[in-house]
This record gives structure tokens, sequence and C-alpha cells, in this order.
């Protein structure tokens, strides 16, 4: 059987974060330059490394704004899964990197490939997060907002925890 979203946030939310992360296609990313909005951008976790790694142009926005370091955010937003992740972001030009998140998928942004000129690494080092696990169950959903409503208590449909990397 598997655990839900909520009873793993409470026993286990570090390994939970890096297994949702993995399996979206994209995140939310900000800029160590605040004045740029968050963008979407594909994360590539190394949970060894305790490190986040997106593949970005020398030439954007982005990676100019994390050529000298600085703290970001990061947040990732399923249908009953939220997490913002704070840290600092870097540009690395990591061929290791390169070679070992390389994809088709990836392949088809850099036209000269892993060689590309204007190829580079973002790495995101976490420092903390914030997640929130609500209920998959539309039934205990509405059941919860249906006693909240009669009871006049608020709804119990989740659970908030901070971790610290």
């Amino acid at each position: 059987m598997k655990m839900s979203n909520i009873e793993r946030a409470k026993t286990d939310p570090m390994s939970q974060l890096w297994d949702e992360i993995d399996g979206v296609h994209a995140v939310m990313l900000g800029s160590p330059d605040h004045s740029q909005h968050m963008q979407p951008m594909a994360p590539h976790t190394a949970r060894e490394e305790k490190a986040i790694w997106f593949y970005s142009r020398k030439s954007s926005d982005l990676a100019r704004a994390a050529a000298s370091g600085g703290m970001v955010h990061m947040c990732l937003v399923t249908d009953d899964y939220h997490a913002c992740l704070d840290g600092t972001l870097e540009q690395i030009h990591s061929p290791e990197h390169i070679e070992r998140f390389w994809s088709s998928m990836v392949e088809a942004w850099y036209r000269e490939g892993k060689s590309d000129p204007d190829l580079t690494m973002l790495r995101l080092t976490p420092r903390s997060a914030a997640i929130w696990a609500s209920t998959g169950s539309t039934l205990a959903f509405g059941w919860e907002v249906a006693k909240a409503i009669t009871t006049g208590d608020e709804p119990d449909v989740g659970y908030k925890t901070n971790i610290t990397f």
C-alpha cells in the first residue's frame, strides 16, 4: 500500500522532496537578481551532492545573474504537494554534469550539442524548504470541508513542515 503524501511528509520529508522533484518536468526558479521574475526550468537532482542542476545558456538573464552567486527560491507544485526551497544558485560549467543529465530533450535546445559554447550549468544548493502535503482524495477533501462548515473548525486537509539541508 502506497503511503499518502501527508504520512510521508511527516515521516520522511527530505526523501519525499527529492522524489517529488524527480517526478516533475519543470519547477519555477527565481533569480539572484530579484528584479527578474521566476521562470520555468527543468531540474536534475544530484541527491548525493545535495544539489539540483539546470541546463542554461551563458547568455540568459538567469545564468548571468547566477554568475556571481546569490540566494534564490525554487517552487514546486503538483496536485497535492507544494514546496518552496531557498538556497544559492551558481553558474558552473561542469562537463561531468552536462554528460550525466544529457538527453534528447536537452539536445533539442542546444544546436551544437554538449560542446555548444553557450551551454552552461546552474547549480542550486538548497538551504531550507517549506513543504505542504495534502490529501489526494477528493472524497477526504470534501469530507473535511463539509465537516468544517458544520463545526466552524478549519478543514484538516494537509500537513506543513520545514526542513533544513
